[in-house]
């Protein structure tokens, strides 16, 4: 470690309180803290106890005050539908203070939850924000999301109202919201008894009056509404992730914590200042979504692009290179899966050639691990920095990463780079003892986590504790496995569940993808260790090729094979690679591997709610079947 990354560093983690209270100035306070963090109740840590503030007051009332109210906050391109539009400052916080109103009419108040189920449009991001004006708790649920999935939610947070629109658009169909609300509301056992529906145009569908209210006809008797004051340890939201035992788990985000520490990342981690334009190529449903669509970019100040797309099929590969080059966008934020499925569909980059990409500086990957290949491909297109970072939905902001904004560090591919500032990162063995460096194990953090992290689950303390913050005794568990090398790099190299062991060896999955990663036909993989008598677990891989291969897929399986014992060795008993049309994953694009696993040990198991296709499971069972893994 060297310079400011360094000096920066070690004072987040020596001297948190005096860290994070000089960052806390960059933001508005109603009332600034005195209390930057109380710790007498482990493991509910609380920053900024005495602090008050407003979400929706730092995202677009500041900037205004601050005489830059007709600066472009948000730009909305929609390939599918073909509508773009551009939101000022001031043009976003009308709609946004104007539909505050439209809640407070339906009873909406401080503290009340909201649900919010839309598709990739400006007006979910204007109900976010309206949500947080008045001080109301959202619940954002992935727009088309199965029925008992919404319900649940429902159901776990008490909502007063469901906002949502009458369908959402996936290239070549639509998914229409409609009857996944109404079965929604009739599985639940808590009672929402208004919905507010945005009406898409051409696809408008019939309202039940009373319950259901049109958008427009919310806002005829709306007032304009000021932000409410809130505490600093006020929820802004609650995010649900599916939980093991099938109740979800509802993440928590206090206020002010969230604000201090996601405006800190917008210059320190991504190296973004207020007149950049930046994008984050994700959903609102999910995490990211969630912090650099809405909330980081707009607490930064600068321009956020949101984008109702997909990277290939909206039209073409190229659908991500016009974004970037309409926008002038600095920086992209998205998941590796999207940059696979790119080079699938364009492995020598035709489509990048057609545009300018002369204002872009970095891209930014996370969600899953990214493969070298697929970096290294990146880089060689792009010819910008591109940077794989490691965060969680619990954290909300990233744990590790190159932090460009403070210090751009050397890239050592496969590792997603150093701790940032706040997060003190361990790698503990399950005797609780401290692993040596490049010695696998438990992927950990030091308590109190920094601000804007989760600091409990909704209505369940206990579950929090004992899911997180039992298992290692003054840490949080992070469920991910890898090692810290010499020189402190982090590598995530699978989940905790992902660690499979062959005849008593501990193999990480995420190193045999690694190297079947690197054969030139593959465009993406998933390994995974199903049941064996003899040696306990034995490593499969599943491999999907790139556009245009002709190579038969035989040999394509004997070459990934002999690529595996080259590199790992003979320990790794890798002796299975089976070529398939595509993989199952979710709608954020992770690849769903324990749910293959099971299908392999012929264990039962349940839908995964998030799935974009439920049909390759069907596909997958009769690759297993052909290759006799299913007997």
């Amino acid at each position: 470690m060297s310079g400011n990354y360094k000096k920066i560093y070690e004072k987040s983690i020596n001297n948190p309180e005096e860290f994070w209270k000089d960052i806390s100035n960059d933001i508005f306070w109603f009332k600034k803290p005195t209390q930057i963090l109380k710790k007498n109740n482990h493991p509910f840590y609380k920053w900024f106890t005495d602090g008050v503030t407003n979400t929706c007051y730092n995202a677009l009332d500041l900037h205004i005050d601050q005489g830059r109210g007709d600066k472009i906050a948000l730009i909305y391109d929609s390939p599918i539908t073909g509508n773009k539009k551009k939101f000022s400052f001031n043009e976003l916080k009308e709609k946004v203070s104007k539909f505050s109103g439209a809640l407070k009419n339906q009873g909406i108040n401080k503290g009340d939850r909201v649900i919010i189920y839309m598709p990739m449009i400006p007006e979910a991001v204007i109900a976010m924000l309206a949500c947080g004006r008045i001080g109301a708790v959202h619940s954002v649920v992935f727009g088309g999301f199965a029925s008992n999935e919404l319900s649940s939610r429902i159901d776990d947070s008490k909502a007063k109202l469901l906002v949502t629109a009458s369908c959402g658009f996936e290239p070549g169909r639509t998914v229409e919201y409609k009857p996944l609300v109404d079965k929604a509301l009739k599985l639940s056992s808590h009672k929402i008894k208004k919905v507010i529906f945005y009406q898409r145009q051409g696809n408008e569908v019939k309202l039940d009056a009373p319950r259901d209210i049109d958008w427009n006809e919310a806002l005829v008797n709306a007032q304009d509404t000021d932000c409410v004051e809130m505490n600093s340890n006020d929820y802004a939201y609650i995010l649900y992730t599916s939980g093991t035992t099938g109740i979800p788990k509802g993440i928590v985000r206090d206020i002010g914590g969230h604000i201090v520490a996601l405006k800190w990342t917008m210059k320190n981690i991504y190296n973004i200042d207020l007149d950049d334009v930046w994008w984050s190529a994700s959903d609102i449903g999910w995490i990211v979504g969630h912090s650099y669509i809405v909330y980081a970019p707009l607490f930064k100040g600068c321009t956020t692009v949101l984008f109702e797309g997909k990277p290939v099929g909206t039209p073409d590969a190229g659908a991500f290179w016009k974004i970037i080059s309409d926008y002038k966008v600095k920086s992209l934020f998205t998941a590796p899966t999207a940059f696979r499925a790119i080079k699938k569909e364009d492995p020598d980059g035709k489509f990048f050639s057609k545009y300018d990409l002369s204002s872009f500086e970095s891209l930014f990957l996370a969600g899953e691990r990214a493969d070298p290949d697929t970096i290294k491909w990146a880089e060689k297109l792009l010819k910008v920095p591109v940077i794989d970072h490691w965060w969680q939905t619990e954290t909300s902001w990233a744990i590790s990463s190159n932090c460009t904004g403070i210090e751009m560090q050397e890239t050592k591919y496969g590792s997603a780079c150093r701790a940032v500032p706040g997060y003190d990162v361990k790698v503990l063995k399950s005797d609780s003892s401290v692993a040596k460096p490049n010695e696998m194990g438990d992927i950990v953090v030091k308590l109190p986590l920094p601000p804007g992290t989760f600091p409990t689950l909704w209505n369940a303390d206990e579950r929090y504790k004992k899911t997180y913050m039992s298992n290692y005794e003054g840490y949080y568990q992070t469920y991910d496995a890898g090692h810290i090398d010499d020189d402190g790099y982090i590598w995530i190299m699978s989940r905790t569940d992902d660690i499979i062991n062959v005849a008593g060896h501990r193999l990480s999955t995420g190193a045999i993808e690694e190297v079947l990663s690197e054969h030139q036909s593959v465009a993406e993989c998933a390994v995974l260790g199903i049941a064996d008598k003899l040696k306990g677990q034995l490593p499969i891989g599943l491999v999907v090729l790139k556009a245009g291969v002709t190579k038969d897929n035989d040999t394509i399986s004997k070459e990934c094979i002999q690529m595996v014992r080259d590199k790992i060795g003979p320990v790794a008993a890798f002796k299975v690679a089976i070529v398939i049309k595509r993989l199952p994953k979710t709608r954020s694009g992770k690849i769903l591997r324990g749910t293959i696993r099971k299908i392999a040990d012929k264990e039962e198991f349940k839908m995964p709610a998030t799935i974009d296709d439920p049909v390759i499971l069907d596909e997958i069972k009769e690759d297993l079947k052909n290759h006799n893994i299913l007997k």
